[in-house]
């Protein structure tokens, strides 16, 4: 059965919208829960004989504290990883605004997405009403006939509720988004200083990444297949000047063998000089991950769900971390498997690749490792890397689409 694109959008943006708001529960909860035990202490402080709520109260109040900043963490991944939404990390000098949003508007949104949470049960509820009375005793069905035509109400009235739920989680979900934007938000003149750090940061890691990635291909090609070609090259022009009685076929042979070799050499510079593939240009990042995968030495499963291009400069890095990897994989990981994962969700594209290998792998003592996260760095990017010994080994790269 084929499900309509339309059809299977809404069903994807209905589950991202649900994710997102039973995620935020658990997170809401955790002040009000604090300040109930806040309140419970205060009542044994007050009470006539024990002062083990004396003893006990600097710890909700010190949870609640931490909470105030902890939480704001939590938020950001959520909003990052289910809403493509990137808030600025905020400092422990602007505790004020993370202790409003975490501690007086987060307890409110709490209450809206618990009241979603419990229309979409109610309404699920309802629409099986049926199949709970089919499940009731034959002779109670009998004894009550007329359960039969509430159930069918309570059917309908269910399917319309389950009707209005995408639409309400959608409203609350954009209404998340622009609340946290207004209150988890940093300054103007503290932007602008993030940025300049970051920029610096970055270039810095761009260039030292550029150099390290010129010197390897320039060591690649000295000890590797320019010297192979090189001396094939003078091997034939030996053979062309000094095999003078050799018949004149063998002769062109020998002409043609050492034109192609020279010409193999020039073709050699040409390809380090163009690294990056026509392919992702013309036709973007899927098509040129297609061309990798299929040309990768062992199973590649590649997923992609890209409906709008990014920057040319974000899908060369994307592009070099998956072709990259890949070489790692098939080189070191002994993986029989692979899959790549290039996603887009708001402003963020997200690289996923991963093996069935034996893991191990760790970004502090591989070169390789180092030079794909300043590469990612370059452009504001993150990196994180997953490889228990044993296996599988995760890399996940996350880039702004705004760079």
């Amino acid at each position: 059965m084929t499900i309509p694109p339309r059809l299977r959008r809404a069903l994807v943006r209905l589950r991202r919208d649900l994710l997102f708001i039973a995620a935020g529960l658990p997170l809401h909860a955790v002040p009000p829960l604090l300040f109930f035990w806040i309140l419970v202490q205060l009542q044994d402080i007050l009470g006539p004989a024990s002062d083990v709520g004396t003893l006990l109260l600097p710890f909700p109040v010190g949870l609640l504290l931490l909470a105030a900043y902890g939480l704001t963490e939590a938020q950001r991944r959520r909003f990052r990883s289910l809403c493509g939404v990137d808030l600025p990390r905020l400092r422990f000098r602007e505790g004020k605004r993370q202790w409003a949003y975490n501690c007086l508007i987060g307890p409110l949104f709490g209450l809206l997405e618990l009241l979603v949470l419990g229309v979409l049960a109610v309404a699920l509820a309802a629409v099986t009403s049926l199949l709970w009375v089919e499940l009731l005793g034959w002779q109670w069905r009998v004894d009550h006939m007329g359960v039969w035509t509430w159930a069918g109400y309570a059917t309908a009235a269910g399917l319309l509720v389950l009707a209005a739920v995408p639409a309400l989680a959608g409203a609350l979900v954009r209404l998340e988004n622009v609340v946290g934007r207004a209150v988890l938000h940093v300054s103007r003149s503290e932007e602008l200083e993030r940025r300049v750090e970051d920029l610096t940061e970055s270039r810095a890691g761009a260039v030292d990444a550029a150099d390290a990635e010129r010197r390897r291909i320039e060591r690649d090609l000295h000890d590797g297949a320019q010297q192979r070609l090189v001396a094939l090259a003078l091997n034939l022009g030996l053979a062309k000047a000094t095999l003078k009685d050799l018949p004149p076929e063998a002769q062109q042979v020998i002409d043609e063998a050492h034109r192609e070799a020279k010409e193999a050499i020039e073709e050699l510079n040409s390809l380090v000089r163009g690294l990056h593939p026509a392919v992702l240009d013309e036709l973007g990042l899927d098509a040129a991950l297609s061309g990798l995968a299929a040309r990768a030495p062992l199973p590649v499963r590649l997923w992609t769900d890209l409906p709008v291009r990014a920057a040319p400069a974000v899908e060369a890095v994307a592009y070099f971390v998956v072709s990259e990897a890949l070489n790692n994989v098939a080189k070191h990981a002994e993986a029989t498997r692979a899959e790549v994962t290039a996603t887009r969700f708001g402003e963020i594209l997200r690289v996923v690749v991963t093996d069935d290998g034996v893991g191990g792998a760790d970004p502090a003592r591989g070169s390789g490792l180092k030079g794909l996260a300043q590469r990612v760095r370059s452009v504001d990017g993150t990196f994180r890397m997953s490889s228990p010994v044993g296996g599988p080994t995760a890399m996940t790269v996350e880039l702004p689409c705004t760079t």
